[in-house]
């Protein structure tokens, strides 16, 4: 087995042996001489919180940050619909445009290439469609997740829900199952927009998780989970 697994990393360019993406994203469906062309087309690059991610005809991997997902309403109001971490896919297959609006909501690198590239491989390598319908599934699965959330929880439960979604995902190298800690990458409005609640409410409700021992709150950004599955205990699934 170790031979065959040997066998099956030559060629791989060094810049994706280490990558996160090579493994839980789009490019884990892709051989060695797949990964080579892709990575002569691909460039890797930082982006500015608060840059919108244009729909350029190129796709990307998520390798670090945070990304928000807004739509516009046609009076000219936002609302956030989703978000995307590390090392997840930012793209949309089979059709040009999309009515979803990308952003940074943090200092962010990508590694991004044409959208033909991976077109092209996709009708060589069926695993690589494969990927992208179970990425989208995926995405529908946490839609319908949210949906029930925003639905039929109540504000505590609304709160705990989205802590857990960002403890286990803003870091891909950490699999949180005790303790951990992390940055919010929203401010407290936007986490009231993207939960349907008031400012008010959100900062109630982690004023209280933080009373009960749940969170601790360092400079208002910097959340600390003594207990993971104590937070899990109040989310209400």
């Amino acid at each position: 087995m170790a031979v065959r697994q040997d066998a099956q990393r030559v060629g791989i360019p060094a810049i994706c042996e280490s990558c996160e993406a090579r493994h839980g994203g789009l490019c884990g469906a892709l051989e060695a001489g797949q990964l080579a062309e892709l990575a002569r087309a691909s460039s890797r690059h930082e982006v500015l919180a608060g840059t919108e991610l244009p729909d350029d005809g190129t796709y990307s991997n998520v390798l670090s940050g945070v990304v928000k997902l807004t739509r516009n309403l046609s009076d000219g109001r936002q609302q956030i619909v989703g978000f995307h971490f590390a090392p997840d896919f930012l793209g949309r297959p089979f059709e040009a445009k999309r009515p979803i609006k990308a952003e940074a909501l943090t200092k962010m690198t990508l590694c991004s290439f044409p959208r033909a590239i991976i077109d092209r491989m996709m009708d060589d390598t069926p695993e690589i469609g494969q990927r992208l319908l179970q990425h989208a599934l995926n995405e529908l699965d946490e839609a319908r997740d949210w949906m029930t959330a925003l639905g039929h929880k109540t504000a505590s439960e609304k709160v705990a829900s989205f802590l857990l979604m960002i403890a286990k995902n803003i870091d891909p190298a950490n699999h949180p199952a005790g303790s951990t800690s992390f940055d919010l990458p929203l401010s407290r409005a936007d986490i009231a927009d993207f939960l349907g609640l008031t400012i008010e409410t959100v900062s109630r409700e982690l004023s209280r998780l933080r009373s009960d021992g749940v969170i601790r709150i360092v400079n208002k950004r910097h959340i600390s989970l003594e207990s993971v599955a104590q937070l899990e205990e109040r989310r209400g699934d």
